[in-house]
């Protein structure tokens, strides 16, 4: 059942109070500092990814519920420090979104979301306190992962970016092969530089055929997981050890988790 505007109003001031009293009465939440607070935001929003990948919808709501509880509380350490409150927070993202909208909330024309994602950058260069180049707006401690996607996906905005998306396969079969040479000449630092120009132009073609390539490599992470939790759960029902089994054998095993659609 979804609720009115007026109930989620009430909701999050019920939830602004509850806060108020604990940063008040219990030792754990008083202690706490935005240095202290990091890596538990970090873990919450990891939890929050890894139900929304398994879009376990009580989960999502949960996660949501323990993210919002991480930025409130900000706002709240914020405030005590008299730097910002939480009507503060909420009147600068008003006021981005205003501004970085103007197909919204102005007269500028954008009818399709990739006109809205070229415009989006351009506003972020211009807006007061924005970013002062177009990549500058990629969080330096981003996953490596994520944050090529992101740097690509900021220079396609300002028109760096190939003219047909076929022309990236061209890209990865030179830089496989320039791995490949590397890694026969022995020469570890620079197969390693190859094999990141091999990662980065995937993430390329990835996001040319509009494939998140985070996404994607968690996708198999849980495929591998569960085939090989069935393969480890098949050798203990037979009295058998992994460490004493053939490759043969575990591939036999592996392809029946396979054709159970594990």
């Amino acid at each position: 059942m979804l609720h009115t505007r007026k109930e989620q109003m009430e909701a999050f001031g019920r939830f602004l109070d509850i806060l108020d009293e604990l940063r008040e009465k219990c030792p754990w939440d008083r202690k706490q500092t935005n240095e202290s607070l990091r890596p538990n935001t970090i873990e919450e929003t990891y939890e929050l990814c890894d139900a929304l990948i398994r879009d376990d919808k009580n989960d999502i709501c949960k996660e949501l519920g323990d993210v919002l509880l991480h930025v409130a509380f900000y706002a709240k350490i914020g405030s005590e420090k008299g730097d910002f409150d939480m009507k503060d927070v909420c009147d600068h993202l008003c006021e981005k979104l205003i501004f970085r909208h103007p197909h919204v909330f102005g007269d500028v024309k954008a009818d399709t979301a990739g006109q809205v994602s070229e415009n989006w950058e351009q506003l972020k260069l211009r807006e007061k306190g924005g970013n002062k180049s177009v990549l500058s707006g990629v969080p330096a401690a981003l996953p490596s992962l994520i944050k090529a996607y992101r740097i690509q996906d900021k220079a396609r905005n300002v028109g760096f970016d190939w003219e047909e998306r076929e022309q990236v396969w061209d890209k990865v079969k030179e830089e496989i092969q320039e791995f490949q040479t590397e890694v026969a000449n022995m020469d570890k630092d620079k197969a390693e530089a190859e094999f990141g120009d091999v990662l980065f132009s995937l993430i390329n073609a990835a996001r040319l055929y509009k494939i998140n390539p985070d996404n994607a490599l968690e996708l198999t992470n849980q495929k591998f997981i569960r085939r090989f939790n069935y393969l480890e759960e098949h050798t203990i029902k037979e009295g058998k050890n992994l460490k004493d089994m053939s490759l043969e054998e575990m591939d036999a095993i592996w392809n029946k988790a396979k054709k159970k659609g594990l």
